[in-house]
């Protein structure tokens, strides 16, 4: 590499690093008035020097807002991560977290929970992990069984049939649901939403949660050669059989145990990785770092207005969906056209 290249890729990175600085300001700043937004006493940011004077105010702040704009937080930066690990790992800029069967395994068993057991919040959640877990084991087991393409290829259309089955149970099971009591409640649930959330369903997610992304975040640098063909990726000195487990693994529990406290919050993993390459390219040593924060802010920000906008609550996932594919669609009309040749 010539000194004028070198100095080129510096250059670049110190760019990169400038820009991560930029998000993570951005993140702290939004988290903060995030925590003073809202519609008591009166729709706007509170006074911060009112917490001191009003015990309701002070109340409100550390035991609602706080642990649901974590949630939001870790929500964000899970589904962002897990996206951009997929869309690398299975070298498709369309896959999202959920695709293996995670996303409809978790809906499956919220609302068999609801309508077979009860519908108790700690059991729909025990369920809804199980069954998303269980989507991806089914998958693997699947993918194993077809004769079809290559182990990517055959996960993917593993990971496609295995969605349309518990999408198929999901349906069912609404019509099943008593339409007075259950369904409307899988159907809120179908739509996602952090108004549920305690300092107790967040507590009993956050240690495997920050745990998986932090396996993500070291393995950052691997993505890369992980992104490679097997043979190329082999002859780099990787494993690719193991590391790419290992990171879906660690891409799916926190997707799962997450989706099941905040139901289905879409588009998420599907956009955010797809807007952050325009930024930081395929490099991702920054690429994952910047994805899990702009994820963050993407996610806060459409809780804010779920909670502030309207009088009565806006589900998550009716947002993140209609600014997501708002954002998918202007990312796909600038999409520079190709030469003809």
């Amino acid at each position: 590499m010539t000194a004028a290249a070198l100095q080129s890729v510096v250059r670049r990175n110190h760019r990169r690093q400038q820009w991560l600085w930029l998000l993570a300001a951005m993140t702290l700043a939004i988290f903060v008035l995030s925590l003073l937004l809202g519609r008591y006493p009166a729709p706007g940011l509170l006074d911060w020097s009112r917490l001191g004077e009003d015990e309701l105010a002070l109340r409100l702040v550390i035991n609602l807002r706080l642990p649901r704009l974590i949630t939001a937080l870790l929500l964000g930066m899970t589904l962002s991560a897990a996206g951009m690990v997929f869309q690398l790992l299975f070298s498709n800029p369309l896959v999202e977290p959920g695709f293996l069967g995670v996303s409809q395994g978790a809906a499956f068993g919220a609302a068999a929970a609801i309508v077979f057991l009860g519908g108790a919040a700690v059991v729909t959640q025990v369920a809804a992990v199980g069954f998303a877990l269980a989507g991806l084991g089914f998958s693997y087991l699947l993918a194993r069984r077809l004769r079809y393409g290559g182990w990517v290829l055959r996960l993917l259309l593993a990971g496609i049939a295995v969605s349309a089955l518990f999408s198929a149970g999901v349906g069912l099971l609404k019509y099943l649901a008593d339409p007075l009591t259950q369904l409307p409640e899988i159907t809120f649930w179908l739509l996602g939403s952090l108004a549920s959330i305690t300092w107790g369903k967040l507590l009993g997610v956050v240690a495997p949660v920050s745990i998986s992304l932090l396996v993500l975040w070291f393995f950052r640098w691997r993505l890369n050669v992980l992104a490679l063909n097997e043979e190329t990726a082999f002859s780099l000195g990787a494993a690719p059989g193991r590391e790419r487990l290992l990171l879906i693994v660690a891409a799916v529990l926190p997707t799962a145990l997450l989706i099941s406290i905040s139901g289905i919050v879409g588009w998420v993993g599907l956009i955010v990785p797809n807007f952050t390459r325009r930024i930081f390219a395929a490099d991702t040593r920054f690429g994952l770092p910047a994805t899990m924060l702009i994820g963050g802010i993407f996610v806060m920000l459409c809780d804010d207005l779920a909670r502030t906008l309207l009088p009565g609550e806006i589900p998550l996932g009716i947002l993140t969906s209609f600014f997501g594919a708002l954002a998918f669609l202007g990312l796909m009309m600038l999409q520079p056209s190709r030469p003809k040749s």
